[in-house]
């Protein structure tokens, strides 16, 4: 039996890069998966090739009533969510002296704000449904600090935080909520990103033990486990998939 047989997930950021590697083997694992992204034509793209099993759906992580109208249009679609990946997310590289309030308030919005939305929104679906996992997506950056990504720390740490607060909450309802701290993915957001210098990214691969930079699936093989009964006593929890960037 697939390890997600008649489970449905949303995955936010879903149309590239982690989001759409982990609604593709969700999907190979049996579930059904909403895909939600803001980039509408990459989106329907991968909606086609994933086929039935898949439904794309535009949405700003930023605005309730995006949220309230995902989770209504699963529903309808599919059924009760069950399963939530918080990925989408954004990354802005600059010193302190040169970073904006914009550059903070947009990092603030999309990878806190956003989070925040999706578990409130999403945990009445879940607790009607019975059961739930919720995966937030967090980072590194989220368990110690970089120069240069002051927004982007104070969010990722701020996800671990909220992580484990739903997690009290939700607990006696069957809904577990987890984070995910991964290092230097290869995605578009981390090798395509004007605001990311990219030789910092390949030398932070070179010095990890593993000696190179993730590919998405092995974030993917990590959603997976969290997503599944496999994992029905973990909650709580901050799950490292870094190369063992954060082991010495």
């Amino acid at each position: 039996m697939a390890r997600l047989e008649g489970k449905i997930a949303i995955i936010t950021g879903g149309a590239r890069g982690m989001g759409v590697a982990h609604a593709e083997l969700f999907i190979k694992e049996g579930a059904k998966v909403v895909i939600t992204d803001i980039l509408e034509d990459e989106g329907k793209k991968a909606e086609a090739r994933l086929g039935k099993a898949c439904l794309f759906l535009k949405h700003d992580v930023t605005k309730r009533e995006d949220w309230e109208a995902v989770m209504k249009k699963t529903k309808e679609h599919f059924g009760n969510p069950t399963i939530l990946i918080n990925n989408a997310g954004i990354a802005v590289q600059k010193p302190w002296d040169v970073a904006t309030d914009d550059d903070y308030h947009k990092t603030y919005m999309i990878n806190q704000f956003g989070v925040y939305l999706g578990i409130v929104t999403v945990f009445p679906y879940m607790k009607d449904a019975g059961v739930g996992s919720i995966i937030n997506i967090s980072s590194t950056a989220g368990m110690e600090g970089n120069a240069g990504l002051l927004a982007y720390n104070a969010s990722k740490f701020a996800v671990r935080g909220m992580t484990k607060s739903a997690a009290l909450e939700f607990g006696p309802d069957n809904v577990r909520v987890n984070s995910i701290h991964p290092g230097v993915i290869r995605t578009p957001m981390t090798m395509e990103n004007p605001n990311i210098d990219k030789s910092m990214v390949e030398a932070i691969g070179e010095t990890v033990p593993l000696r190179r930079i993730a590919d998405p699936i092995e974030v993917s093989n990590l959603c997976l486990y969290l997503a599944s009964d496999e994992s029905s006593y973990s909650t709580g929890s901050e799950f490292i998939v870094d190369g063992g960037k954060l082991a010495g």
